[in-house]
């Protein structure tokens, strides 16, 4: 039998929101396999949050370097947003993304191999960090292409050009005008920022996703004595909601809530002067995924006081 923790139960109840009883409850009865005692909450109807990320506490700025057919996404994370002002760190996240760019790769350890005059990303990374005091990485990069059309961008909470605290990055294939192309883009980009979809339609996402989501819904009208029948065309129907509410073609387009993206796209297609098809996009925001550890500024400060 699996033991069940402290820390494990504070997990589930930050991750769902659940009271901690039915959150230790949860873990008892899938013996502390996380996800499934994320299911069990829901199924119950007690989890609060069920959706919600991982807190987000990584410092650092988010770099979107575009070139026409062509765009990056990199983070470059440091240990405190004071840094994330620093005109140094600014140069250094800029240019990496000109690497990341440039070189054609987006695996971390080739783009801090590889060389920026005679020295390295990496090397320059380490005197950045030496300057600076305050360490810092390189977490991630990602890129988009087009043979034609604009891979546009949109940074929230920009601190400069290309730089800020969320970004996107999303590819538009199209024999249209460039500049009403890369208009459609930008908007479509703000549009991702704010819904954060899971893929670009049903067919992207992860089929384990999908599984249990139609799982939950199922166990949920089972509970309630509903006949199979009818639980099955519940299901597709919770489906249909659910692909509306992550799949970004169905999702309702946050500039005009009475179209969804594809039509939006669609009818913007006169105003480009050709098809276009959206080809992919991608969301980095500052730090999602990493956990920070906590600490108490005042015990912090009277430590250093010898105080403490």
């Amino acid at each position: 039998m699996a033991t069940i923790t402290a820390a494990l139960v504070k997990e589930l109840r930050d991750k769902t929101g659940a009271g901690m009883m039915d959150c230790k409850q949860a873990l008892n009865e899938t013996a502390g396999d996380m996800e499934a005692a994320v299911d069990w909450l829901r199924k119950k109807g007690l989890s609060k949050a069920a959706k919600k990320a991982g807190r987000v506490a990584a410092e650092g700025l988010i770099g979107a370097i575009v070139e026409g057919a062509k765009g990056v996404l990199v983070e470059v994370n440091s240990e405190t947003d004071f840094v994330a002002r620093n005109d140094q760190f600014q140069g250094l996240v800029k240019m990496i993304g000109q690497v990341a760019l440039h070189s054609g790769t987006t695996d971390v350890e080739a783009i801090k191999a590889a060389k920026v005059g005679s020295a390295t990303v990496e090397t320059a990374i380490s005197e950045a960090i030496a300057t600076i005091g305050e360490n810092m990485t390189l977490r991630r990069a990602a890129a988009l292409s087009v043979g034609q059309g604009v891979v546009a961008s949109y940074l929230h909470n920009a601190v400069t050009d290309g730089l800020g605290k969320l970004g996107v990055i999303v590819a538009l294939e199209s024999t249209g005008q460039a500049d009403e192309l890369t208009a459609l883009g930008r908007q479509i980009a703000m549009h991702i920022a704010a819904t954060n979809p899971a893929a670009l339609d049903a067919a992207g996402l992860d089929p384990e996703v999908v599984r249990r989501e139609k799982d939950v819904l199922a166990d949920k009208y089972r509970q309630q004595g509903k006949p199979d029948n009818v639980i099955e065309k519940i299901v597709e129907s919770g489906l249909k909601t659910y692909y509306k509410e992550v799949c970004l073609l169905e999702q309702a387009f946050i500039h005009d809530s009475g179209k969804s993206v594809a039509q939006a796209v669609k009818e913007a297609e006169g105003k480009v002067g050709g098809p276009v098809k959206i080809t992919g996009f991608v969301r980095y925001a500052l730090g999602e995924g990493i956990e920070k550890q906590e600490s108490d500024f005042a015990a912090e400060v009277a430590a250093a006081a010898g105080q403490g």
